[in-house]
């Protein structure tokens, strides 16, 4: 679909929840992509990246970063806490902190370092034994937890089991989402973010729309 259109779709959709138009923000993941393709979509003027891996980023985004000015990265996957520190020095926005001992690492880090990227809690809203992410039982507990270590909790994410209702899950998160008082919401892909938009995404995650299938090396 390329760039234009899923923009003009995310604004379509902004327009029709009732939202100003520039409230959601597209995170392209490039996650498995050729620096060909993700170079493309940087000289047509988008800054805003998603990446899984903390080892792929840091052999990508350096040469990027000193080509083109502004980029904002985000890690979308799980993380090791052995790479914590390298993904503080990479990423400016983590939507994957899950459990108590890396946020423990996060905030060491933080005080250490002087410097903290946003932060969202990955909410296993499926309870998906396979899964990464705090069960919806647990996540009130565990926001207080994080920002109780000053953590800057900007909201949860979510990633909906794939044979169920995305909109459920989506609803679901915003409800934890609100009674925390967490107004980040990182939750939609290529096939449900319109849906996403429509129940208070601020965040939409958007990989094969934009630069096709992945093309791993």
């Amino acid at each position: 679909m390329g760039l234009e259109e899923i923009s003009d779709r995310i604004a379509k959709a902004e327009t029709a929840a009732g939202r100003e138009n520039g409230s959601v923000k597209l995170i392209a993941v490039s996650k498995v992509q050729p620096n060909a393709r993700v170079e493309t979509v940087l000289q047509e003027g988008h800054r805003c990246f998603g990446e899984n891996r903390v080892q792929e980023a840091a052999g990508k985004w350096p040469a990027f970063r000193e080509a083109f000015d502004g980029i904002d990265l985000h890690l979308i996957g799980p993380l090791q806490t052995n790479k914590a520190r390298q993904s503080f020095e990479l990423f400016q926005s983590i939507h994957s902190l899950d459990r108590p001992k890396l946020a423990k690492i996060f905030a060491r880090l933080a005080q250490e370092m002087g410097t903290c990227p946003e932060m969202f809690i990955q909410v296993n809203t499926g309870e998906e034994p396979q899964k990464a992410g705090v069960l919806p039982a647990d996540t009130d507990a565990f926001v207080a937890e994080c920002q109780a270590m000053d953590l800057p909790i900007r909201g949860l994410m979510c990633i909906p089991p794939i044979e169920e209702e995305a909109a459920l899950h989506f609803a679901l998160l915003a409800k934890i989402a609100a009674r925390n008082g967490l107004s980040g919401l990182s939750m939609g892909m290529s096939s449900d973010f319109e849906k996403a938009i429509a129940l208070g995404a601020t965040h939409v995650r958007v990989g094969s729309a934009i630069f096709g299938a992945r093309a791993p090396a």
